[in-house]
């Protein structure tokens, strides 16, 4: 089996944390965790954000808005797992 890219590696960075906190990672965190600089980190979110990606920043940032199936902003649909409420559905 081959390795993990580093797209899959972010997109794992980035599903993994939505599912523990309900919150998603800014680049920093997500370069810290694929061990290179910030600006690496950075890109690489923005390579996985592609056109056609199930997801988006706030518009003229960095910070990840939508994650499918998640939303990192507030939304009218709640996800509550174990009585726990701590995600929104896109």
């Amino acid at each position: 089996m081959s390795e993990p890219t580093k797209l899959d590696r972010t997109f794992q960075i980035i599903m993994n944390r939505m599912v523990k906190t309900g919150q998603a990672p800014y680049y920093t965190e997500v370069a810290a965790e694929l061990e290179v600089s910030p600006e690496e980190g950075r890109k690489a979110l923005h390579q996985l954000f592609s056109p056609g990606f199930p997801g988006w920043f706030f518009p003229n940032t960095d910070y990840i808005t939508s994650f499918a199936p998640f939303s990192n902003l507030p939304t009218q649909y709640r996800i509550t797992i174990d009585g726990q409420q701590k995600w929104f559905g896109q």
